[in-house]
């Protein structure tokens, strides 16, 4: 068994087993490899996101919350491959790029087979140019967006005048290669879009955004008819909204006024 196949079933070993822990000689035994082995490959899994731990004492070991992790998945060589080319696209430059990585890394080490095989094929075969970006700012942007809470920026339109806002920020909307954050501009008293490129500075604070409708936000403005991307319909159903939106290239026209 190679080691993405047996982190895979260490992580089902540890699923069936919860929540009672088990050895690392317990799993050496069940994988035939060396204790040491499989410290190495539980710390791997551990600094990828996948929610192991550890309890010291007797009656300890290495265990798994099931309620964090998901039951296996079987994708064909198509679905592996597609999403190969979908985490590809998420440069430095994407929200939520940091995820998206972690995510590709979890979900290599879940594929064996064809699946596992057409995607790794696929991704030796795709290339990118890094885009310029601050991560600070999209690290503020996130935060933002995940907690509801107002967003200190300074911003430089499009004729390049500079200005500082408070923000509260609703989603995100992508248009023509580039992503948007949407947001209610306290400065405008108005919903506006700021292109991420385009923030030269971003701070989170403790503040509470007051809840803006992301379609009220659009509505008026060049991306009043943008869609959600049907790839994220099903995810948006069970989170209860929607974030992400794509729009026509026209959306420039009305960017951070």
């Amino acid at each position: 068994m190679n080691r993405t196949a047996r982190l895979y079933a260490l992580v089902e070993e540890l699923r069936a087993a919860a929540p009672r822990p088990l050895t690392v000689a317990a799993l050496a035994a069940r994988f035939e490899v060396s204790t040491r082995t499989v410290q190495r490959d539980l710390q791997v899994l551990m600094e990828t996101g996948v929610p192991v731990r550890t309890t010291s004492g007797r009656g300890g070991g290495w265990s798994i919350d099931p309620e964090m992790t998901l039951p296996p998945i079987h994708f064909t060589a198509d679905e592996a491959s597609a999403l190969a080319v979908a985490l590809a696209t998420a440069d430095a430059a994407t929200p939520y790029a940091g995820a998206a990585r972690t995510a590709a890394q979890k979900i290599a080490a879940s594929m064996t087979g064809p699946a596992a095989a057409a995607a790794q094929e696929l991704a030796a075969r795709i290339v990118t140019l890094p885009s310029p970006t601050d991560s600070t700012v999209r690290a503020a942007v996130e935060q933002a967006l995940s907690t509801n809470t107002v967003l200190r920026l300074s911003y430089n339109d499009a004729a390049g005048r500079e200005s500082d806002r408070a923000v509260e920020p609703s989603g995100l909307l992508h248009a023509d290669g580039q992503w948007y954050l949407i947001a209610w501009c306290r400065t405008r008293q108005a919903g506006r879009g700021f292109r991420l490129d385009r923030i030269t500075a971003a701070a989170p604070t403790t503040e509470q955004a007051q809840p803006h409708d992301l379609t009220e936000l659009l509505r008026g403005s060049a991306a009043a008819d943008a869609v959600q991307p049907t790839t994220l319909a099903s995810c948006a159903s069970l989170a209860g909204a929607a974030a992400f939106v794509q729009a026509p290239p026209t959306v420039r026209a009305w960017s951070g006024r």
